[in-house]
């Protein structure tokens, strides 16, 4: 069965391991997936993304992230722009996420950037996500 909406999955499956405890996430490999993971690592929300090939498929290892008092450092996680309706923003309105504590994931013309980075770029895009 063909799955529809990939990000989504991928997110759910973040939020579901970081209810259950787990120290990792496997999900199947993407190109933007990969660089949404990268980009989630690179704010500190996650803590290594690993790609691993297992019988001839490609597999994305997320390791999750707690801190010393075993909590997650991701509280919510949400998908903005959905296959039936796409959600864009220019440079000039692009939203916040927990009154600037949270990060919004923008897909540009230029790749995956944050929204503090959309707004240095002075670019605008497609909204992914948004995480606190």
């Amino acid at each position: 069965m063909t799955m529809s909406d990939t990000i989504s999955d991928m997110l759910t499956r973040i939020r579901n391991g970081l209810m259950a405890q787990k120290p990792e996430v496997v999900l199947p490999y993407s190109k933007f997936k990969h660089n949404l993971a990268k980009v989630l690592q690179g704010e500190g929300w996650l803590a290594q993304v690993d790609v691993k090939e297992v019988d001839g498929f490609k597999t994305l290892s997320l390791i999750l992230k707690y801190d010393t008092k075993g909590q997650p450092t991701i509280t919510g996680i949400k998908r903005v722009s959905k296959p039936g309706q796409r959600i864009y923003s220019n440079r000039t309105q692009i939203p916040k996420s927990l009154g600037g504590l949270g990060t919004t994931i923008i897909s540009t013309s230029k790749g995956l950037m944050t929204d503090k980075e959309a707004r240095k770029q002075k670019v605008g895009g497609e909204v992914v996500c948004q995480i606190w």
